[in-house]
């Protein structure tokens, strides 16, 4: 007997095909899809999973690769026969961080103890993970970078001699950006790093931002040596990255205050010299204000310019239902996925997924929406946690299939009507 799919609490042009408890881990961060199966970094189950998608209306797990202890795999990437993943200090099962705020205010590495270079013992495993997945549900482990810290929290790879990810290193206030050559991909290296000046505390330098702002790099998404980096409450960052060990400041944006920070994402779309940029939401109830997702004009790279923002979603009250209210995460336009410049789609946490029509960028509008109900029991350990939706990234296959992760309820595989 096939299962009831779940009831969404609303939906405008959207319809689910297919859900997944991901074999019982159905908390999810971020989300693969890649020749017919899902690769998913959990939140709180410390690994990641393996979800065969190519019957969308019956998605089943068909594998589960536990994290070291202690350990984060929240983040990865796929490329051929290669899956990379990141490996970190399992942040939201320590402690320091049971108030969600701990993460999200001041410098990460004075909280943790790597901005200074002799810190107490690590019981985590810091680096980045290479798998081979040419058999695509048993990945095998082929290669290790190990860092020096609290490890690496993203990855930007497509392919080639190059990826770029954030990394806590020792010595550091918070993430930096890291260049790595993946020309043995059995021995990953660093070739180079960027920082914003401020957050080398080894070497003497000290940070001219607001104690309690969080400067550091979420992930950068590059395009013709050009990398956008998205550095949560320091705004957007563009790097020239074509020297890979020496990469060089081209401009650096930031508007917070006045706005909340947290920016995430800034996928450039080069064929029509725009950036989407998203700001995340970080606190309930928009403690942290209103988050936007930003349309910037990149016909100068040096002075790309602000021209609008995407629509708020309204027909709820999000801000009083409970958990996170606002954007997440962007679906990536990676390559072998849907690639569109017109088409946005978004993840706004309690307030579902969402498509966003930009064919006239100084008009953004939603043309879908879709909102699970609220999850079933929750995988979220952390104290005074809502039991609602928290959509967490979605990514758009060739197909124009939606699939969607949440920190609790499971997969979502949504079909967009537009």
């Amino acid at each position: 007997m096939t299962a009831e799919l779940p009831k969404p609490d609303y939906a405008r042009n959207m319809r689910i095909l297919g859900h997944c408890d991901q074999g019982g881990r159905p908390d999810g961060v971020q989300i693969m899809v890649h020749r017919g199966h899902a690769y998913v970094g959990h939140m709180f189950s410390k690994g990641f999973s393996v979800i065969d998608v190519r019957n969308a209306k019956h998605p089943r797990a068909v594998n589960y690769l536990a994290a070291p202890p202690n350990t984060w795999n929240i983040h990865l990437q796929t490329h051929d026969d290669l899956l990379l993943v990141v490996n970190a200090k399992d942040m939201f099962a320590a402690a320091e961080f049971a108030d969600e705020k701990a993460y999200y205010k001041g410098q990460l590495g004075n909280v943790v103890g790597t901005a200074e270079r002799k810190s107490a013992a690590r019981d985590w495993t810091a680096g980045l993970a290479v798998y081979d997945i040419s058999t695509p549900a048993a990945p095998r482990r082929i290669g290790f970078m190990p860092v020096e810290g609290g490890g690496i929290h993203r990855i930007w790879y497509t392919g080639g001699r190059w990826a770029y990810v954030s990394a806590l290193l020792d010595g550091f206030t918070d993430y930096i950006l890291l260049t790595v050559d993946m020309g043995d991909p059995a021995h990953p290296r660093e070739c180079g790093r960027y920082w914003i000046p401020g957050m080398n505390a080894a070497a003497g330098e000290t940070p001219s931002w607001p104690a309690t702002s969080r400067y550091g790099l979420h992930h950068a998404i590059v395009d013709d040596d050009v990398a956008y980096a998205a550095w949560r409450d320091a705004g957007m960052v563009v790097i020239d990255v074509r020297d890979r060990a020496r990469p060089k400041l081209i401009t650096h944006r930031n508007w917070s205050p006045p706005f909340g920070g947290g920016t995430h994402n800034c996928l450039p779309l080069a064929e029509r010299d725009l950036l989407v940029v998203l700001d995340e939401a970080v606190l309930d109830h928009q403690e942290d204000g209103l988050k936007l997702i930003w349309v910037f004009d990149n016909r100068t790279k040096a002075n790309p310019v602000s021209i609008s923002t995407f629509p708020t979603p309204a027909e709820a009250d999000y801000v009083r239902k409970g958990g996170h209210f606002g954007p997440h995460n962007i679906h990536e336009n990676r390559p072998g996925s849907f690639v569109s410049s017109e088409l946005i789609f978004a993840t706004y946490q309690n307030a579902g997924v969402r498509a966003f029509d930009i064919r006239d960028p100084f008009r953004p509008r939603d043309v879908g929406a879709f909102v699970p109900g609220a999850p079933a029991r929750m995988m979220d350990h952390r104290p005074n946690r809502a039991q609602v939706i928290q959509s967490a990234d979605v990514f758009v296959d060739a197909a124009g299939l939606l699939y969607c992760t949440d920190y609790n309820a499971g997969l979502y595989i949504i079909e967009f009507g537009g």
